[in-house]
């Protein structure tokens, strides 16, 4: 992960230069999960930004397609993150030195990094008394996705409109506590020190007309932009300074194979009729792989151009839209015909008497032995998530140059099992007076968090994805995971759920879409054999009608982050949050099981 800047190429990145300064490593999962652009990442004592993606150097970056993400998301493909290789001189991933500020843990000396007359390549220690320099631990961000360093200056002089006075900024702990009150700040100009208690108010940084610069560090270059919302300070390693926002679709037939996926590898999406046959001139084998002919392929093409020039719906529709097709294609399944790398998907039906699962609701069950998953990221917000009526709304930038038309991503194979539930028994429970006044008391929950979010008070109608069919079918996923990584001896952060509730959906996926060795050895397969799969629903449920936080759990009114939750705790039903879509959000395990007065009848409740 480099550090060093280079001039800037086409839309494929940067070319390498010779004075790369090596700072660290991490997974390329990692630069889109959890250390993308904009994300502040530590390396040793110093701080740093992953820059933005024009400073990427992806000349031998491998490409990523899948057409139907690509489509919603307005780009061509995907590339997984760079790998720097030093033999060769080729960089990876550019990051830039954040926050600025730095101060001695023996002086106390609180300055710019620059100011401390450090050169490139040496340790980061303060010159005077020869002991590691710290990051400053405060930052400043707002719900647009600026960020900047925290105004210590601001923060000493009080009332004091510009930095006039020359002194020389300390920062120090007094050890009384562990608390904000004992990191103190102080200025060799004479005024009084002042503790950072208070920082963390929003409305003490508007008393003191500290406003947000719209300030974005992570892109080279960029002007600070006009921003109105009021910032807010936060701890530098916060997990709310940055959210990514990923987006993730399977690769399903007919996308994902034949001549789609022959069409992908040559690249060949685009070009002109010429060029498409002397291509297959040159390779008359890939067509005979597929039993093709060129016309075969020119006819797709247009159909795939077609499909491309469709308007696009909103956010919202586009995605529903692309879970509706993998829904689809789950009930449908895919036999296996050929070999993984030329049929990424393959969705059978079990074997085995199926009635045992119409006992428990279940309509069927399907075995996805094997499954493409990609997953992208979009873009990301600092703070407050965004509404989850607007998707797009305040993601910040991941570049500034209109040629880059590709978005990091990641893909990964596993397997999986499809449930579907009995839709003529979901819709009479649904019906079901307590069903709808419990949900309801969760959805009125979650429209009062959306309506304190910024942006929530333009005009825009909040939406909530709270339905009695969701809640159950995220509760469900939850106890079946839980239920696997005691039983399959999964860890549950390898197993993850997708959720296919809406417009005449009723379903879940459990999958393991890793990149480590849990990711496709069949046992999660195994575990949709019909005779295994009722045993499980049977022990699932059976530990889903008592929490070791019973009463308080099941009584619960409102629990969980923003209090959209209701019987569900993390001794119960919560997972890690590599495997659920919704943060742990939006689940009660009453739909399952009911109330021991039976005031709210449980979906299960009869078994």
């Amino acid at each position: 992960m480099p550090s060093s800047r280079s001039s800037q190429r086409p839309s494929t990145g940067f070319r390498p230069r010779a004075n790369v300064r090596k700072m660290g490593a991490v997974r390329r999962s990692q630069l889109v999960t959890t250390y993308g652009v904009g994300a502040m990442i530590a390396i040793e004592n110093e701080s740093f930004i992953v820059a933005g993606l024009d400073s990427w150097n992806v000349d031998e970056a491998p490409e990523i397609f899948e057409r139907r993400l690509a489509r919603v998301l307005g780009v061509t493909s995907f590339r997984l993150p760079p790998a720097p290789d030093p033999d060769r001189g080729v960089d990876g991933v550019r990051i830039r030195r954040f926050p600025e500020f730095y101060s001695c843990s023996r002086c106390g000396l609180l300055q710019r990094f620059r100011d401390f007359g450090i050169r490139q390549g040496q340790r980061a220690l303060c010159p005077e008394c020869v002991e590691d320099l710290v990051p400053s631990r405060f930052v400043l961000v707002c719900d647009d996705g600026h960020i900047e360093d925290f105004p210590y200056w601001k923060w000493v002089h009080r009332g004091q409109s510009s930095g006039t006075c020359n002194g020389e900024l300390r920062l120090r702990m007094d050890g009384g506590s562990a608390s904000l009150k004992s990191v103190v700040v102080s200025c060799s100009c004479g005024v009084p020190e002042v503790s950072m208690e208070g920082a963390f108010r929003v409305k003490a940084l508007i008393d003191l007309r500290i406003r947000c610069n719209g300030k974005r560090p992570w892109l080279r270059g960029a002007e600070p932009q006009d921003c109105r919302r009021n910032p807010r300070a936060m701890q530098r390693g916060s997990s709310s300074a940055w959210n990514p926002v990923m987006r993730s679709a399977l690769s399903i037939p007919p996308w994902g194979e034949g001549l789609n996926a022959l069409i992908e590898r040559e690249r060949l999406f685009g070009a002109p009729p010429e060029t498409v046959r002397w291509h297959f001139q040159q390779r008359p084998h890939l067509l005979r792989r597929e039993d093709a002919t060129v016309d075969d392929v020119l006819a797709q093409l247009r159909m795939i151009q077609e499909a491309n020039d469709a308007p696009i719906p909103g956010p919202l529709e586009a995605h529903a839209a692309l879970r509706k097709e993998e829904y689809d294609r789950l009930c449908r399944g895919n036999p296996e015909r050929h070999a993984a790398d030329r049929q990424p998907f393959v969705c059978e039906r079990p074997e085995g008497d199926l009635d045992q699962l119409r006992e428990f609701g279940l309509d069927g069950s399907m075995l996805v032995k094997r499954l493409r998953e990609v997953r992208a990221l979009e873009g990301f917000t600092r703070g407050v998530p965004p509404l989850e009526a607007e998707p797009d709304q305040r993601l910040a930038e991941l570049h500034l140059s209109p040629e880059i038309d590709w978005l990091p991503a990641v893909e990964v194979n596993g397997e999986g099992v499809f449930l579907r539930l009995d839709e003529d028994r979901l819709r009479k429970w649904e019906a079901e007076k307590g069903v709808v006044e419990r949900v309801e008391r969760m959805r009125r929950n979650h429209l009062a968090v959306l309506q304190e979010k910024p942006g929530a008070g333009d005009g825009r109608a909040a939406i909530s994805p709270v339905s009695p069919c969701f809640v159950l079918l995220h509760t469900l996923a939850h106890v079946l995971i839980n239920e696997w990584s005691l039983d399959g001896g999964y860890p549950a952060s390898a197993l993850r759920e997708r959720l296919y509730a809406g417009d005449r959906m009723a379903g879940i996926l459990i999958y393991t879409a890793t990149s480590d060795s849990a990711g496709s050895l069949g046992g999660i397969v195994a575990q949709g054999d019909p005779e295994k799969l009722a045993a499980t629903m049977e022990s699932a449920l059976s530990r889903a009608s008592w929490c070791s936080n019973d009463p308080l759990c099941m009584e619960s009114e409102a629990s969980g982050v923003d209090s959209v939750n209701m019987a569900a705790c993390h001794a119960c039903v919560l997972l890690p949050e590599t495997s659920c879509e919704w943060n742990n959000s939006f689940m009660d395990r009453v739909l399952l099981v009911g109330t021991p007065s039976e005031q709210v009848p449980g979906f299960f409740m009869s078994l």
